[in-house]
Order: structure tokens, then sequence, then C-alpha cells
């Protein structure tokens, strides 16, 4: 109605001069900086938190070959997902303290669409079955056994989680049972993914096994919309990874996202999000916090707690991991 309005108040509809969806993709498509300089947005594009190579060529490739960009960042994640060898992701991830992995995802959409999964377990892909909350149900976070039970009904195979690798290093941590979150070990590391398609729409998504022998049923901020994950199409998106509950606490994601609404770049609303936690936490230093953000334009910032977060951009100029600056300097 408020669009009508203005398009009536200004005589366009009128004299047929010029369409919404014109104007919409005029104001998409270029802006200008403060001295007039016209700027075209970088698209497509991925980024991706930490140094996940293979998940950001996979959504490249969709993209690079017109793909959208919710496909894109659903199959970049599930590549870490199906990596045993990552153990902080999907099939191969550490278990709970009780001994069973427990994944958590979620995934937004351009039209501000979203579904979730949380303390899913025998399933490998849970981004996927996150989309499938979102396309097939009116809901949007399925949790534990009806999470489950959701998967087998679309399809999705039973497995077991648990490698060989993962289970000598949750029998070995049975025997002393010490909980902790290592500085930018993984034990707690999410990928978080943010995409530009060459339409100019956004899409994210965010999965992860959680923290390593957390207590069970414990669920981080990864699959929390707003949380480790927020997109909105006319601003940009961020996603979140480290220790979730900081995150959650501050809403993070979509914190970040209003502060560029705000005229923040990227860049300064991660840094403005990490300040904001350390504030609430001065004093500690135990703990690792990393903000993503991107916005309309293809503009990308970082910021983290601790030094040692980085992140994966690929675009038209290339394919490169980039060092985020932190709140605690290099000592």
């Amino acid at each position: 109605m408020q669009r009508r309005k203005f398009l009536k108040n200004s005589g366009l509809t009128a004299a047929g001069m010029v369409s919404a969806p014109l104007l919409t993709s005029c104001k998409n498509e270029t802006r200008s900086d403060a001295n007039g300089k016209i700027i075209v947005p970088n698209k497509p594009i991925v980024v991706c938190t930490w140094d996940f190579q293979n998940a950001s060529a996979k959504a490249w490739e969709v993209l690079n070959t017109g793909g959208n960009a919710l496909d894109a960042v659903e199959q970049g994640v599930r590549m870490e997902e199906a990596d045993v060898n990552n153990e902080t992701v999907g099939k191969g991830g550490r278990p709970d303290r009780d001994g069973n992995v427990t994944l958590d995802a979620c995934i937004m959409d351009k039209d501000g669409n979203c579904g979730a999964v949380v303390y899913l377990q025998n399933i490998a892909h849970p981004i996927s079955v996150a989309r499938k909350v979102m396309e097939e149900t009116p809901h949007i976070i399925l949790a534990g056994k009806g999470a489950e039970q959701f998967a087998y009904a679309q399809g999705f195979e039973k497995e077991d989680l648990l490698t060989e690798s993962t289970k000598k290093q949750y029998q070995e941590w049975l025997k002393t049972s010490k909980y902790e979150t290592p500085i930018n070990i993984e034990n707690h590391d999410t990928i978080g993914m943010l995409a530009i398609d060459e339409k100019g729409d956004l899409a994210g998504a965010c999965t992860t096994s959680g923290m390593a022998y957390k207590m069970a049923g414990r669920v981080g901020d990864s699959p929390i919309i707003g949380a480790g994950l927020f997109i909105d199409n006319e601003i940009g998106g961020a996603t979140a990874t480290g220790v979730g509950e900081e995150v959650i606490r501050t809403v993070g994601s979509f914190l970040i996202v209003e502060l560029m609404r705000q005229g923040k770049s990227p860049q300064e609303a991660c840094e403005e999000g990490v300040k904001r936690i350390m504030k609430k936490n001065e004093g500690r230093k135990d703990f690792q916090i990393g903000f993503l953000a991107i916005n309309k334009r293809g503009q990308t910032g970082a910021y983290c707690v601790h030094p040692g977060f980085s992140y994966r951009r690929y675009d038209q100029s290339g394919h490169e991991n980039i060092e985020s600056d932190s709140f605690i300097e290099k000592t």
C-alpha cells in the first residue's frame, strides 16, 4: 500500500512512465557513493565462516552457472556436513556427553522464509532437512525425534554419525569428563554461509554439530533465526560462529543486519556486534565469537573476539581466505 501511495503521489502510475519492478531493480542495481560515483553491486558472491574452501567452491559453482542463492548455500554447506574429517559439522561431528551426535541447522531465503532443525540425530544433512521444514511444513523449527521422523518421511536415510575417530576421542574424554571451549579449536566451530546470486537475491545457511561433549539436549545459536543466521533481502545477511550462548543473548545476526540497515558497513556492524558481547562480558577472555556479514552491494566484513577467525569469499575476482580483525589483539 505504501509503494502504491508513493507512485500515485508521484504521478508515475497515471503516466505509465516507470513500473514498480523497474524502480526496485534500479534501486538494487546501482547506488552512488558520497562523491556521486556510481557503485555497481558485487554479484554473484558467496562467503562462509572459516577456511571451508570446498564449501565455498561448491556454492560458487551453483552461482556461476546461474543458480539461485538458496540452492548455493544449501549445496555449499552440505560439503562440510558430508566431510567426516570436519568434526564440528554433520557426519563425524563430535558427540554430546552421552555419546550421541546431535545436529542443528537453519536456512533462510530472500523472502524471509526459513526452516530449522535442532537436536537431530542419525541424519547426515540437517541443512536439507531444514529446507524441507521451510518448504513442506507450516512450521519453522522441528526438534529431536519429531525432526528425525520428518526426515525419514521426506526420504532421508538413517546413518550412524559417529566415526571411529570421534568415538575414540569421546572415550578419551570420558576419562576426565572435563567440559571446556578452547579458543579456535574445532570443538564448537560452525559453517555459516551467505550468498547473493546474479539476480541480486540473498540466502543463508548455518549448520553444526554444536559444542563437543555438551549436555544432552543443548542447542546453540546456529539453528536459531536471528541468532546464528539472519537474511533481509533489502539490506544483507549475517551469520555467527563460536560460543552460541553469547550470540543468542544479543540476537547477534539480527543485530548486525539492523546495524547495516542504519547505515553501517558490514565491517562496522560486525565490530559493533562483538563489542556489545564483550561489554556484557567485561574481563572475560575465555571464549570465541566470530561474526560474518554481507550487504546488498556485496560488501563483506568480519570481526571476532580472539585472533584466528577467518572467512572464505568467492566472487568474480577470485577465491580467497580472509583473516578477521579481532577485539583482543594478537600478542
